[in-house]
């Protein structure tokens, strides 16, 4: 913890960096990913602060649109489609990933009921051909998928991609490498950017 709280301490010390950031923001993109730490979405990116809009949650998941019940994903989904106007949304799923790799293996999540019910609210049960494959690179793959489709019933982003004013991505991030690879309609595979 300590070299996080050094960091903090002088990262203030450089006011010029950040002034602009008072303004406002005006984010072009919305990326979707785990909570896991190894996946760090500026990194990634090369993004600057300003540059993404990030929902981060357990699995990368993107729960069903409720109207009349909304979630904190919803609510984050809509302020940036609605408000901050992004024209893409990324949603990212990374390799050896906790939450897909508890899903595939059927783990007892008993001991963690929240985790175990917010695990159900994935769109389907993820592909198990890779339940040995601590990667679970398939499994993750379809399941970046499955959340890809289940954006698209939000109504704010079914407008938005019926007037061609937002794109859909799907990457697969492998922690081991750091590759990047994102889903190609043409091929129905992921390949690298």
């Amino acid at each position: 913890m300590q070299p996080l709280i050094d960091n903090a301490r002088t990262f203030g010390q450089r006011p010029e960096e950040f002034a602009r950031l008072a303004e406002g923001q005006s984010p072009d993109v919305l990326f979707i990913t785990c909570s896991d730490s190894r996946v760090v979405p500026a990194l990634i990116t090369g993004a600057r602060p300003g540059e993404l809009f990030e929902l981060r949650t357990a699995g990368n998941i993107v729960p069903p649109y409720a109207s009349g019940h909304p979630t904190a994903e919803a609510a984050t989904v809509e302020y940036a489609v609605q408000v901050l106007g992004v024209s893409d949304i990324v949603v990212c799923g990374h390799s050896h990933c906790g939450a897909i790799g508890a899903l595939v293996r059927g783990d007892d999540l008993g001991a963690v009921p929240a985790v175990r019910d917010w695990l159900a609210h994935a769109a389907d049960e993820p592909a198990v051909s890779d339940a040995a494959d601590p990667a679970c690179a398939d499994a993750v793959q379809h399941h970046v998928l499955a959340q890809l489709l289940r954006l698209r019933s939000y109504p704010c982003v079914e407008q938005r991609l019926a007037s061609g004013r937002l794109r859909l991505h799907g990457w697969y991030y492998e922690v081991h490498t750091g590759a990047v690879r994102e889903h190609r309609a043409a091929t129905d595979a992921f390949e690298a950017l």
